[in-house]
């Protein structure tokens, strides 16, 4: 594999790219504040959420792929990459007839960060047992 595009390197990188100051600020428009009751506040904050679920989830796919045996990680790039194509796909129909809304992103994110903190327990299946867990 291409070292420029381990899932090592790449975890680091996004790792380092959420950490960044600011980051979350350009995204959503603006600073999170808890204790604020506006939209940008609310939007801010949810992007830094999902920053933050996506960030761990990222390393833990790292993880899991270092640890599964080289015949079993294709299967798991195929189906993070079917689970990241539906996520995005889910949460953007789910919240389409919110767009309008002024706080859409923060229900987008709310939604993205929820199915990312939900993931987790595949991967960690992946790496129980070197295999996605059964559709139910």
């Amino acid at each position: 594999m291409n070292a420029l595009f381990s899932p090592s390197l790449l975890g680091t990188a996004i790792l380092a790219l959420a950490l960044l100051p600011g980051s979350s600020h350009a995204q959503a428009g603006g600073a999170c504040d808890r204790a604020a009751a506006d939209a940008a506040a609310r939007n801010a904050c949810a992007v830094q959420d999902f920053q933050a679920a996506d960030t761990a989830n990222t390393i833990l796919y790292g993880d899991v792929m270092r640890a599964l045996s080289a015949h079993e990680r294709p299967a798991l790039r195929r189906d993070q990459s079917a689970w990241s194509r539906q996520r995005t796909q889910g949460c953007k129909a789910a919240h389409a007839r919110d767009e309008a809304l002024e706080d859409w992103p923060a229900r987008l994110h709310h939604c993205l960060r929820q199915a990312t903190e939900a993931r987790r327990a595949a991967l960690l299946h992946w790496l129980q047992h070197g295999e996605a867990p059964a559709q139910r």
